[in-house]
């Protein structure tokens, strides 16, 4: 018979895990290349142990971490996915393109505003703050590091908008998630959103506004000029490759799922590769004289390989490279040691344990607000994924919510503003991994740039306990 766990013994594999990824910080110079995937593996056999001794039989435990590991599996063929269009987007030219035109558009004082605008539309128009990251955002952090701006503010800039959009977008998955485990529905939940969401996004462009009037250009800027000529130098720039982003645009839109999309993607930077870099597909190649073998050996090579395209400009090196599905399989590592991590922690009523005084402390609607964000920051932290910190904290708390009078859209208000948003800062969460991996910037260092994911849980603790916009059930029942 199972004993429910102490909460000491809940807390004990949090702690280690707290511990080595701390060690890890400090005596690896590369975390992702196995020593945080290691410090949740250790921890995991911790939780182990302790969910075994609780009587707990192995073939229960073993049975909830494969489910754990199935939910992840679309995020983690998705990361992979991302990983080749990265590389038949790098060799069509399309990223370079989009560098190289966008150098003329963008006003450097307010390029940072501009990347939160541009990201939020696109992530708004397909509903994935992970595709709008893994195409327009890689450009935008091309173009950033090209006028000599941090690659961390303008990752936090990309992210901020990106995660905007995906927040209130009818297409998104978590914005579909959150209302069904609230209980209440989607137009309503984003309706609903929008008094939050509106002042976060508000506060969001005038930080960015304020860095980039006063950011330092004199000593860190890259001569535009020298950039544009090494990319133009490299590829036939051509306005025909924005089709790509277009047309895989237009599919997302039409709610053509992310996996299949993101392979349409993939093959169309191929086959323009092919149509218009034949140079870059020889060298890829090695210079055979069979173009039809060459072109195939190319394409694959920028799918699952490491592509660096050489310019006289040692800055412009550093936009174009990068290891296709190859780079990726450090990310899938974490999300795997992760998800066995949160597997035994769930399967063994650890998690439900360390949650069950803080429903008990919340009285107020602020502090159950203020609960609700600390369980969903907790969740994203231990069981390292974004939709168990949606889905977990919803069925936790939706009984609260109700015997408080307050309507279901609080909640999934709530859900999303501290879920969705500081899943993308957990190095260890599927979110963070994945995008600290695609735009090449450690999760730590993007983090204090990403307003809008650290603003919008903290609006939603204000609004709460200023009693703001707050939806009580009326005594008729509506």
């Amino acid at each position: 018979m199972n004993r429910e766990p102490y909460f000491v013994e809940a807390l004990l594999p949090i702690l280690i895990l707290v511990l080595l990824l701390s060690l890890n910080v400090l005596f690896f110079d590369d975390t992702l290349a196995g020593s945080n995937q290691m410090a949740l593996l250790l921890a995991a056999t911790v939780a182990g142990i302790i969910v075994r001794r609780n009587g707990q039989k192995w073939e229960h435990t073993i049975k909830k971490v494969v489910a754990t590991i199935g939910s992840a599996m679309p995020s983690m063929l998705i990361l992979l996915l991302i990983g080749s269009l990265a590389g038949t987007w790098l060799i069509s030219g399309v990223v370079p393109a989009l560098i190289y035109y966008g150098l003329d558009m963008i006003n450097p004082r307010l390029f940072l505003v501009t990347a939160v605008i541009v990201s939020a539309v696109v992530s708004m128009a397909t509903g994935s703050s992970w595709s709008t990251i893994a195409t327009i955002g890689v450009a935008l952090l091309g173009i950033g590091k090209a006028i000599g701006m941090n690659e961390a503010v303008v990752a936090g800039a990309i992210i901020s908008g990106s995660y905007f959009g995906d927040k209130i977008s009818p297409l998104s998955d978590t914005t579909n998630l959150a209302p069904a485990m609230a209980g209440t529905d989607l137009f309503t939940h984003i309706r609903y959103m929008v008094y939050t969401t509106t002042p976060s996004l508000i506060l969001t462009l005038v930080i960015f506004a304020v860095i980039g009037f006063r950011y330092d250009f004199g000593h860190a800027v890259i001569d535009v000029d020298n950039v544009k000529s090494a990319v133009d130098g490299a590829f036939n720039t051509s306005p025909w490759l924005f089709l790509v982003p277009v047309v895989l645009l237009g599919i997302i839109i039409l709610k053509v799922p992310a996996i299949p999309s993101l392979m349409i993607g993939t093959l169309m930077g191929g086959v323009f590769a092919v149509v218009f870099q034949p140079h870059i597909i020889q060298e890829l190649a090695g210079n055979l004289p069979n173009y039809a073998k060459a072109s195939y050996i190319g394409f694959m090579q920028a799918m699952f390989g490491d592509v660096a395209i050489v310019t006289p400009d040692e800055d412009v090196n550093e936009l174009l490279s990068t290891s296709g599905m190859r780079g990726m399989l450090d990310t899938v590592w974490l999300i795997l040691s992760a998800m066995v991590f949160g597997g035994i922690m769930e399967a063994g009523g650890l998690l439900a344990r360390l949650t069950s005084p803080i429903i008990k402390w919340a009285n107020s609607t602020g502090s159950l607000v203020s609960s609700t964000v600390v369980t969903c920051v907790f969740f994203n932290a231990t069981a390292s994924d974004q939709y168990i910190s949606i889905v977990v904290p919803g069925r936790m708390f939706r009984k609260s919510y109700e015997d408080k009078g307050l309507k279901p859209e609080l909640l999934s208000r709530t859900l999303e503003d501290a879920g969705t948003m500081t899943s993308v800062l957990i190095p260890w969460n599927t979110c963070g991994a994945t995008q600290s991996r695609v735009l090449g910037v450690a999760t730590f260092d993007y983090l204090p740039y990403c307003f809008f994911n650290l603003i919008s849980p903290l609006m939603s603790i204000f609004f709460a306990y200023m009693n703001i916009k707050i939806r009580r059930i009326l005594p008729n029942g509506n």
